[in-house]
């Protein structure tokens, strides 16, 4: 397949933005020689210990699934919405991979869609690859990935397009992908073998949602009729998650001069790709309203946080934040429009350092009574454990989507059996 102004990056496998230039620049602990990589890590102390309390029992785990130890190419998948992360293993280019284990992502920041810049505590959505082994992590162990890559430095922010992007331990995360201490001991080993015999570019593919769960693929779908420049990147990645599950192969992935993901058109049942389609809503007639004044944040663009140590909290925590949300949901279905049953808002809100809301902007979706109560009930939530940077407290811009469902729409999009098109 040829493409015009493309960035040809199919060194086996998708590995996205791969030169000569950034082979070179791959950190210097990566670029021990693949021949004693394995030795080399042993000599640390932490891994050496880590080495001889599991791989005996990593062993064992292929045997009993009739698997090759130790795997000499590893591929990983994550699927952000569903919190799950895959890894499959083979130990020849001819042989189809194999699932070796799916594990629990623990934590999650952002919403769907790519990252685009540093500080929006979005994980990234695309083709990657491993390019760090880090023992010294302060969340236990990590894996880093290349962000941004050749299709990221196209479309994502020119100037900060952030960073410092892992597969790690401790259960937390700012835009990374979290996953227990013991888990992620496992996939440091498998990963350190792999590069040792030769993988030197491990691929991680991150995807918005297993294409295989319904639910998923219809919360893709509500998400899309709200965000539709979002839908010809979930096209690709679509197409790519259904290439692996037709040919259990690493498909082959281009940027072209757009920074967008080029694959081949592989679909359930060969089918052609379809997306949901996006009703029209014809809007309710609304009383003119006196224009409410425009809010302006008092903190200063320059005193906000852009990387932080520690997100700040809601009272109660993330499930009482949830009912916060939720009650939100509920109450705005009453400010649907007219012949509306669902909508997705995405408001911006600012926790200034003392822990306090201090600014609320719906910045898409929702009518004019509808964003309204919302921005007025995220200045008006209990005041919150500050985000802490360095030891100070910082104040932080965040972004939080709410979906607001009538009673309608949720029995339209109730599960069944079939499997949903994106």
């Amino acid at each position: 397949m040829i493409v015009k102004n493309s960035i040809i990056t199919g060194l086996y496998g998708a590995l996205i933005g791969i030169s000569l230039l950034s082979v070179v620049s791959l950190s210097a602990q990566t670029s021990v020689s693949t021949i004693h990589f394995i030795d080399y890590q042993r000599s640390i102390p932490k891994i050496g210990e880590m080495l001889n309390r599991k791989e005996d029992t990593l062993m064992k785990q292929f045997r009993e699934k009739g698997l090759t130890w130790p795997a000499r190419y590893v591929y990983i998948r994550s699927f952000k919405y569903d919190s799950q992360l895959e890894v499959w293993v083979k130990n020849a280019r001819d042989e189809k991979y194999k699932l070796f284990k799916s594990y629990k992502v623990c934590a999650l920041a952002g919403t769907l869609g790519p990252k685009r810049m540093a500080g929006d505590y979005q994980v990234p959505e695309g083709f990657y690859y491993i390019n760090e082994f880090n023992p010294r992590s302060e969340y236990h162990l990590s894996l880093g990935l290349n962000y941004p890559n050749a299709s990221d430095r196209i479309l994502s922010d020119s100037t900060q397009p952030g960073g410092d992007i892992y597969i790690h331990g401790s259960c937390v995360t700012t835009g990374c992908i979290p996953i227990t201490d013991s888990q992620i001991e496992e996939l440091y080993i498998l990963a350190a073998h792999a590069k040792d015999m030769g993988e030197d570019f491990i691929p991680v593919h991150i995807f918005p949602v297993n294409f295989n769960n319904t639910r998923s693929v219809d919360y893709l779908n509500k998400y899309l009729q709200t965000f539709s420049e979002y839908t010809p990147f979930a096209k690709s990645m679509r197409s790519a998650f259904y290439y692996f599950e037709k040919y259990w192969e690493v498909p082959f992935v281009m940027v072209n001069g757009k920074g967008e993901y080029v694959t081949e058109e592989v679909s359930p049942n060969e089918a052609e790709v379809k997306l949901a389609s996006v009703e029209a809503i014809r809007p309710k007639k609304q009383l003119v309203k006196a224009p409410r004044p425009v809010r302006q944040s008092p903190v200063k663009e320059e005193d906000l946080a852009k990387v932080v140590d520690k997100l700040p909290v809601y009272p109660g925590g993330n499930i009482a934040f949830q009912d916060f949300l939720n009650k939100l949901s509920k109450e705005g279905v009453s400010d649907l429009d007219e012949g509306q049953t669902k909508t997705f808002i995405m408001v911006e809100y600012i926790i200034d350092s003392v822990g306090k809301p201090v600014y609320a902007k719906v910045i898409r979706g929702g009518n004019q009574n509808m964003n309204e109560k919302i921005e007025d009930a995220f200045i008006a939530m209990p005041q919150w454990s500050p985000a802490n940077r360095l030891g100070v407290n910082v104040a932080i811009r965040l972004k939080q989507t709410i979906m607001i469902e009538g009673p309608q729409a949720a029995q339209a999009t109730a599960p069944t059996t079939s499997r949903s098109s994106l």
